[in-house]
C-alpha cells in the first residue's frame, strides 16, 4: 500500500532530523549557540527568499501564535543542542521523543483536546523508560537529562502553536518565525563567546542549516496534511536512525538496560498513537439507520 502524502512528509522530516543530529554531534567542540546562529541565519535566508519568490507575505497575520511558535521552538532547539553535545546520540534523541506526550497534555489547555484515560498509562510508560535509560546509562548526568525533558516541554508548546495555525498560515511562514527568534538570541551570545570554525566545521554547519530547514518544512507540512495521530508515530522511526548512526559515526554502545528504557519510551508513544487511531475509527463508524436495524431484526 502506498504511503499517504502526510506519511511521506514525516518520513522525509525524520530522516533529515537524524542526519542533522550527526552534524551537530560532529560539531561538539563548537558552542551550541554558535551552531544555532548559523542554522538560524541560513533558515531565515532560505525561508525569506522562497516566500518572496512565491509572492507570499512572510510576516503572516496570526502574530500571537506565530511568535509563540518561534519563541518556544527556539528554546526547545537551544536546550536540545546543548544536550545533544553532552549526551549519547540515541539517549538525547529518546528524551526529545517525550515531546508528543507533552504536546497532548498541553493540548488539553491550548487546543482543548481531551486526553483519553488509557493515554495517561502510555504517558507513564514512556516516563518510566526515560528513568530506566538514565538510571543505567551512567554517562548521562541528571542536569542534562532535566534540560532534555525541558526541551521536550517547549517542543510541546511549539507543536500546539502549529496546530492552532493549521490552515491559517503557509508552512514556510510558520518555519520563518522559528529562526527569527533564535537568530538575535544566539547572535548576542556569540558576541562574547565566539569560536571560529575550522576546516570541515563549515561543511557540517552548512549541512546542519540545510537539513534542519528541510526537516522543519516537511514536519509542518505533515501536520497540516493529515491528523496528528496519523503521522506522528512515524516520527519515532528516528530512534532507529539514532542507534544506527550513533554506532557508525561515534562507536556508541549501550548496556541492555538502556535499550530497555528506549524500548519503553517507544512503546508508550506508539501505543498512544495506535490507541488514538483506533478510537478515531470507532467514533467515525457509521451508525445503522433505524429502518435497516429493524430489517435485520425481521430477517433474523
Amino acid at each position: 500500500m502506498l504511503l499517504s502524502r502526510g506519511a511521506r512528509y514525516m518520513l522525509i522530516s525524520t530522516f533529515c532530523f537524524a542526519l542533522m543530529n550527526v552534524c551537530v554531534k560532529l560539531l561538539k567542540h563548537l558552542p551550541a549557540m554558535e551552531i544555532i546562529l548559523f542554522r538560524s541565519a541560513m533558515s531565515v535566508l532560505l525561508s525569506y527568499l522562497t516566500l518572496r519568490a512565491m509572492r507570499i507575505r512572510p510576516w503572516g497575520s496570526n502574530h500571537f501564535f506565530l511568535i509563540a511558535r518561534g519563541t518556544t521552538g527556539a528554546m526547545a532547539l537551544m536546550l536540545y543542542f546543548f544536550t545533544l553535545q553532552r549526551m549519547p546520540l540515541a539517549t538525547a534523541v529518546t528524551v526529545q521523543y517525550l515531546a508528543p506526550i507533552f504536546t497532548a497534555i498541553i493540548g488539553v489547555f491550548v487546543v482543548k483536546e481531551r486526553v483519553l484515560p488509557w493515554q495517561w498509562a502510555f504517558f507513564l510508560l514512556s516516563f518510566a523508560g526515560v528513568i530506566c535509560a538514565e538510571g543505567v546509562d551512567t554517562r548521562v548526568e541528571p542536569m542534562w537529562l532535566g534540560l532534555g525533558v525541558l526541551s521536550a516541554v517547549f517542543s510541546g508548546f511549539s507543536y500546539n502553536s502549529i496546530r492552532r495555525l493549521k490552515g491559517k498560515e503557509h508552512p514556510l511562514v510558520v518555519v520563518f518565525y522559528f529562526p527569527m527568534v533564535a537568530l538575535p538570541i544566539s547572535a548576542a551570545y556569540c558576541l562574547f563567546n565566539w569560536q571560529t570554525p575550522q576546516g570541515l566545521d563549515w561543511l557540517w554547519l552548512i549541512l546542519t542549516g540545510v537539513l534542519t530547514q528541510g526537516a522543519q518544512v516537511y514536519m509542518t507540512k505533515a501536520y497540516q496534511a493529515e491528523r496528528l495521530s496519523s503521522v506522528a508515530n512515524l516520527n519515532y522511526i528516528g530512534i532507529l536512525y539514532a542507534l544506527g548512526l550513533g554506532y557508525v559515526f561515534f562507536g556508541e554502545a549501550f548496556p541492555p538496560g538502556a535499550y530497555v528504557g528506549m524500548a519503553l519510551v517507544l512503546a508508550g508513544v506508539l501505543l498512544n498513537s495506535w490507541y488514538l487511531a483506533r478510537h478515531a475509527r470507532r467514533t467515525q463508524a457509521p451508525t445503522p439507520e433505524p429502518d435497516a436495524v429493524e430489517g435485520e431484526a425481521v430477517r433474523s
